[in-house]
């Protein structure tokens, strides 16, 4: 049998238990005691580990077959959950997902998962052994079996890469690179403030790179009564130590001065003592827990065993798996098939034959129910997308220490699977942001008066022919000062043009290529990369992207997605000898307006309309349309359109009709034309554009 016809269905089965395994563990996370849980959990390992099997994933086998002795001891109650087993079991998930990956791009799923195993089966036989408990823990710190100390630095993050690569530039531009340790006397009762001190003086003559425990944790005076950083400067030592020593309350300054040799000798035994601090604090903990281990595994041994069968019986499946190539294919015929339906209506309105008709218009409506049932066929709900995100929440809070509840809305909505498929990444930057620049930190919002678990929103809706997205948080808002300067600075903007911005406007410097306003780059967000990737990615998908804040209170950016890429619903219009077409999402109503009771306000073309006045848009002069004379009517047709709570009006010479329209792209030498979205072919053969209302509106 050739198991690579099966590898596709492998693939998708394979990342639908993945995704299972992941949501289902976070709820267990929050309720360890609920066994229904586990024996999900253990029905989805169960189901992979044969599914690898099969198709001869070894490795991927092994290790789910480890987590099931694991997840057996759980669900027959002779095991409790406890964090440990969670870091254990999620860092099992990620690796088989990389394992899974790694067959997609075509590789062999093959990844050395030994540790991750040997952990798993410490912890069924109760004994969680010191080095692959650090291992596998997510804050304990890796054990290579092998290789150096400088090889393990790395790993335990004296240094990260950008902060290594600092200092090597500073050696190169011949600064001075000093490694400080600094001690306050031990009945100083601001420790905080002394340190605060002494950073505020280092900063005006340098910059440090890195200071161990975190400037966060000296901030709020968690350390004993010392602590070192890795600082850069012009300064040579005995003026350094001078500087330092000048605060009062200091005891103690030690300064060394680096090269490139002795940096890595410190970071390697740095490494070390970090290392062997870790080994001899877990193995501490693992002595006090084992007793209890040991007579909870044992006074459980009586208890009787759940039944792992679900309730009710088996569900056959009504579902099937397409290549979306195949449904993007459909859409295309079916495309094509809505030109000629529209062709076949007008040749028969000429014709005026009965029997001619009657089968078109029979022809009509199954064309529409096949239409509705083709676009069906595309829409994915947006759920797909959002379910991988509160993992990545959770452990993106961990790592910041921050606590973030993630909140989502609306999962059900349906998106075009073409946007769903793009639209992962954007989202992922946007709550990337939210945690990390939005949520403040505890401690910030306990002063605050805020509760001490920041709230990321994640919401979906639809409105009109569009589905709108937002991001929102309940962080410190955006600072429209700091934002403006660094636009000035970066020369986005003058000073000039800067007093004259709305916060909007302002706002949205944020999308601005390489742009942003954090203090300390990270690896999760300060780079100047991320909200431009972001815009960029929002546009090429036919949206659109805002950002609102309430300073103290949070920010919320909305994306705007079309529903679908392909088939919209249209209003035809005549201007001249032109025709085009305007999406019904955007349109209010149309009426006649006689054209002596306009008002001309400050040069504006203005109209009475429901109690208020909105804005005339004369569209045939804006595109210079052949054949249109608005000055010789008496009267005319308009169109009302909205964006929004902004309402607007379109003269035109003629409103021909709604019709279906097929969406066609102008191709990549017709880009960047002002309010238009597309081309459609209408059923005499000829090309109507389609009107971009959101462009007139802004």
């Amino acid at each position: 049998m050739e198991l690579n016809q099966y590898l596709s269905m492998f693939i998708d089965e394979s990342k639908d238990h993945l995704q299972s395994l992941n949501e289902n563990l976070l709820v267990l996370e929050n309720d360890p005691k609920d066994i229904s849980i586990v024996h999900n959990i253990f029905r989805s390992a169960h189901t992979l580990k044969g599914m690898s099997a099969t198709m001869g994933f070894e490795d991927i086998a092994s290790l789910t077959h480890e987590m099931e002795n694991v997840l057996d001891l759980v669900r027959n109650s002779k095991l409790d959950m406890d964090p440990f087993i969670f870091d254990c079991i999620f860092k099992s998930l990620d690796a088989l997902e990389a394992m899974v990956d790694d067959i997609v791009q075509g590789g062999t799923g093959k990844a050395n998962v030994s540790d991750i195993v040997t952990s798993l089966q410490s912890i069924v036989t109760g004994d969680y052994q010191v080095e692959q408990s650090v291992g596998v823990a997510s804050d304990s710190v890796p054990v290579s079996s092998g290789g150096t100390f400088a090889d393990q630095a790395d790993l335990t993050k004296v240094l990260d890469e950008y902060q290594y690569s600092v200092l090597l530039q500073s050696f190169d531009s011949s600064f001075n690179v000093y490694h400080i340790d600094v001690t306050v006397n031990e009945d100083c009762v601001l420790k905080a403030a002394r340190a605060y001190m002494v950073f505020n003086l280092l900063e005006n003559s340098g910059e440090v790179v890195k200071a161990h425990p975190a400037v966060e944790d000296l901030e709020q005076g968690k350390f004993e009564h010392s602590f070192s950083l890795y600082y850069v400067s012009e300064m040579d030592s005995e003026t350094l130590e001078k500087t330092i020593l000048s605060v009062s309350e200091i005891a103690s300054a030690s300064v060394m001065e680096l090269d490139r040799a002795s940096l890595d000798d410190l970071i390697a035994m740095t490494a070390e003592a970090t290392l062997k601090a870790a080994q001899l604090e877990v193995a501490a903990t693992l002595v006090a827990e084992a007793p209890v281990k040991a007579a909870s595994v044992k006074s459980s041994d009586s208890k009787p065993v759940a039944s792992s069968a679900p309730s009710g019986g088996a569900v056959a499946s009504r579902t099937i798996r397409v290549d979306i190539e195949r449904l993007d294919t459909l859409m295309n015929l079916f495309s094509e098939l809505l030109i000629d339906r529209v062709r076949l209506e007008q040749l028969a309105s000429e014709i005026d034959k009965n029997e001619l008709t009657e089968t078109v218009e029979h022809m009509a409506r199954v064309s529409s129910d096949l239409q509705n049932i083709v676009l069906k066929l595309r829409m994915v709900p947006v759920e797909s997308v959002f379910n991988r995100f509160p993992r990545m929440i959770r452990d993106l809070a961990k790592s910041l220490d921050k606590k973030v509840d993630l909140i989502v809305t609306g999962a059900d909505t349906e998106l075009d699977r073409t946007v769903i498929d793009e639209i992962g990444d954007p989202l992922v930057h946007l709550l990337r942001n939210a945690v990390d620049h939005g949520v403040e930190t505890v401690s910030k919002r306990i002063e605050s008066g805020k509760s001490d678990t920041g709230k990321v929103h994640l919401s979906a809706y639809h409105s009109g022919n569009h589905v709108y997205i937002e991001v929102q948080d309940d962080g410190d808002g955006v600072n429209r000062e700091v934002v403006l300067g660094k636009a000035i600075k970066n020369g986005l903007v003058t000073p000039e043009q800067g007093a004259r911005m709305s916060d909007l406007e302002v706002y949205q410097l944020l999308f601005a290529s390489g742009f942003s306003t954090a203090s300390v780059i990270s690896d999760i967000s300060g780079r100047g990369v991320g909200l431009d990737v972001v815009k960029t990615k929002i546009q090429s998908l036919g949206g659109t992207v805002l950002v609102e804040s309430e300073p103290g209170q949070g920010t919320k950016f909305s994306v705007q997605l079309p529903l679908t890429l392909s088939i919209i619903a249209a209003m035809l219009i005549r201007l001249g000898h032109e025709k085009y077409a305007i999406p019904l999402s955007s349109i209010v109503e149309t009426a006649t307006v006689k054209l002596d009771q306009l008002r001309h306000v400050h040069g504006n073309v203005m109209m009475d309309y429901r109690s208020t006045v909105i804005p005339v848009i004369t569209l045939g002069k804006i595109f210079e349309v052949p054949g249109y004379e608005i000055d010789s009517k008496v009267e005319s047709d308009v169109v009302i359109i909205r964006k929004g709570d902004k309402l607007s009006a379109i003269l035109v010479d003629e409103l021909i009709g709604q019709q279906e329209i097929v969406l066609k792209s102008l191709g990549k030498y017709l880009t960047k034309m002002f309010a238009v979205s597309g081309a459609t072919i209408l059923g005499d053969g000829h090309v109507a554009l389609i009107i971009d209302t959101n462009a007139l509106l802004k």
